[in-house]
Order: structure tokens, then sequence, then C-alpha cells
């Protein structure tokens, strides 16, 4: 076969895989408060808030965590910051950035595989919830469809992230923190 039919080939398929990728959308509810849930989606309000607590309990596990809240608050801005319930191995204390918002199934649509999760806004991106692995999730809150890989449980931080200082990119610290006693961990 010649290079260039085999290069057209390799081009038409690797096309489709992205179209099909492109496609893998999946149906959310993406919500700030409780009653966003309920009005805007027609969620019953124990689903609401059963989603919306289990996004609380998963937000100490997946949020970024940061040695300084001024590095935190570089990240996701001004008092958009809190402590968490860890402490560095050092005894240091540990930042996270409060949760925006919370990103649930919808179980209207038949049986989902959306991981309920908790949802952040960054400074620089501050109009769109993006998950605790940074994946843009949508600028509005409702049922939206976004992109499938979105929807997958995002990862649990054991790392603190440590700013470099004059425009360097941020890096995970060797360090990793424990919990304090009586936070499960």
């Amino acid at each position: 076969m010649k290079r260039s039919k085999a290069l057209k080939l390799s081009l038409m398929g690797a096309s489709a895989l992205t179209l099909v990728a492109c496609d893998n959308s999946q149906e959310v509810g993406v919500f700030e408060t409780i009653d966003q849930c309920v009005d805007k989606a027609g969620f019953t309000r124990d689903v609401c808030e059963a989603n919306q607590k289990f996004a609380q309990s998963e937000h100490i596990k997946v949020s970024p965590k940061y040695t300084s809240l001024s590095d935190c608050e570089t990240d996701f801005g001004s008092e958009k910051c809190e402590a968490a319930p860890q402490r560095t191995t050092s005894g240091g204390s540990v930042f996270m950035p409060m949760m925006m918002g919370y990103m649930m199934g919808n179980m209207l649509s038949g049986g989902s595989r959306v991981a309920t999760q908790p949802l952040y806004r960054s400074r620089d991106d501050s109009r769109n919830f993006r998950t605790g692995d940074n994946q843009k999730v949508s600028g509005k809150t409702g049922v939206t469809r976004v992109a499938g890989h979105t929807t997958r449980a995002p990862s649990t931080k054991t790392r603190t992230i440590r700013r470099g200082g004059f425009g360097s990119a941020a890096r995970a610290s060797a360090g990793k923190f424990r919990s304090f006693r009586g936070f499960g961990g």
C-alpha cells in the first residue's frame, strides 16, 4: 500500500475515534444549592440533599491541597479557600478551595454512571465549574450535557501543591499529609 493511502486511512480512523470521543457526553445536574437542584431540575429534596451531602464528604478527599493559604488563593481567589482537616506530616496546616457546587447524575434519564462530586471555580476561569481533577464541567447550573471524561470520580489528593513563585508552574510536594484524628483518616 502506498504511504499516502495508508496516511489517509490512518487519518480517517483517527477522525472517527475523535467523533466518538466527542459524542461520549453525559447528562448531569450541576448545582450550587439544594434549592437549585429541586427548583431547576425537579429532583426531590431528599435526592438533592443526599447528593450534596455526599459531594461535601468527597470534598475533603478530592479537593486540591496547598501548604499555604496564599498559594490556594492564587489558584482560587481571595477568601475562596479554607483550612483542610488534614495536616502535613510535619504538623503544618493544609488549605483547600471552598466547594462552590456539586455535580450529580441525572436519575431521570435512567441509571446514571456519573460520579457525584464537589465542584470548584478557579480564579482564572471563575465562570466555569471544575472538578477536583481540574476538568471543566459547565458555566451554568441545572441539567446539562458534559464531556464523559468529566463525570468520572476524581482522584483522592494525598499530596499538597506548592507554588514555585515568579510564574513557575505548581508542583506537587513530596511530603504527604495526614488526617486529624476524628475525621476518619
